[in-house]
């Protein structure tokens, strides 16, 4: 849990450098290093930063195509979203699963090689996930910004 304005620099840092030194962090938010990594290790722990990532460019220089989806279940018990996150958090090609507020239920970013790609997924494994009943896709035309927030 973030307890104050020093832990909410400590996270603003990592936002734009997941990788500066405890060193460079401490300078920049204004504590000691001990200090700065006794908070940073308490916001590990206590489940705020959750992991660091790295965003990896193509080797072949090809972006992979990005699909927004859109997903409705046939009911929204606990049962039907449970088995649903359960069943997405197996599909390699998704990237984040948000539930939800509004007409659909989840909202499902999926990294593809391309539409054909995209159309295999769709076909064996999205409509087989439990309780869907309607799937709406949008293709992403590129990226304006991508900060790798999950």
């Amino acid at each position: 849990m973030v307890r104050d304005e020093t832990d909410a620099r400590i996270l603003r840092v990592l936002r734009g450098n997941g990788r500066i030194s405890n060193a460079d962090l401490a300078a920049e938010i204004g504590l000691s290093p001990s200090a700065t990594l006794r908070r940073l290790r308490l916001l590990e722990r206590s489940g705020v930063i959750r992991g660091y990532t790295a965003l990896i460019d193509e080797v072949d220089g090809a972006e992979p195509l990005v699909v927004l989806t859109q997903i409705t279940l046939d009911r929204q018990t606990e049962e039907y979203l449970n088995r649903f996150e359960a069943a997405v958090r197996r599909c390699p090609e998704v990237r984040s699963c948000y539930l939800m507020t509004g007409l659909s239920d989840y909202l499902v970013r999926i990294e593809v090689v391309d539409a054909g790609d995209y159309e295999r997924l769709h076909k064996e494994v999205l409509s087989r996930l439990p309780g869907v009943a309607r799937i709406q896709s949008s293709f992403a035309i590129r990226t304006v910004v991508g900060r790798g927030r999950g």
